[in-house]
């Protein structure tokens, strides 16, 4: 049997994203693909991007679970004094209430897929930043070399 309705899936590319800096100071971006102000969900995942040596302030979230993939480059992730390194391919999950951070502690960027449900204001905080780019090096990340093409 089939649906009586069809819903259709909210699509984005990377040249869609809005990104943005959380203080002027901050040493990471992050590219925003979903969250609830653009799906109506509360969940947020975008493209963290660390530069060289960057890292995130250490924080912590009340009810949300947050997870980090790794894209590209490498790192060190800390929780709750536990610390264990990353590098493309490895998976991070942060259960509510871990105290935690990310570092870069490769030669190159650091990419992570950053997934928090529920948004917990995440996005919010993201959107209040200071508005960014993504790069030739974030595109070709990404996998749109094309995205950076003129019309």
């Amino acid at each position: 049997m089939y649906a009586t309705r069809c819903v259709i899936p909210v699509i984005k590319s990377s040249k869609d994203y809005q990104v943005y800096r959380i203080s002027p100071d901050a040493s990471n971006r992050l590219a925003i693909i979903f969250d609830s102000t653009s799906a109506n969900t509360s969940l947020t995942c975008c493209i963290e991007i660390f530069d060289v040596g960057g890292q995130t302030p250490p924080n912590r979230h009340q009810w949300a679970v947050e997870m980090f993939f790794v894209l590209k480059g490498e790192g060190i992730a800390i929780c709750d004094g536990k610390s264990a390194t990353i590098k493309a391919g490895d998976s991070l999950l942060v259960p509510p209430t871990g105290t935690h951070l990310i570092k870069n502690t490769g030669s190159s960027r650091l990419y992570t897929l950053t997934v928090m449900i529920p948004n917990e204001d995440f996005s919010e905080l993201i959107r209040s930043g200071i508005p960014a780019e993504l790069d030739a090096e974030d595109m070709a990340v990404l996998g749109r070399f094309d995205a950076l093409m003129p019309c």
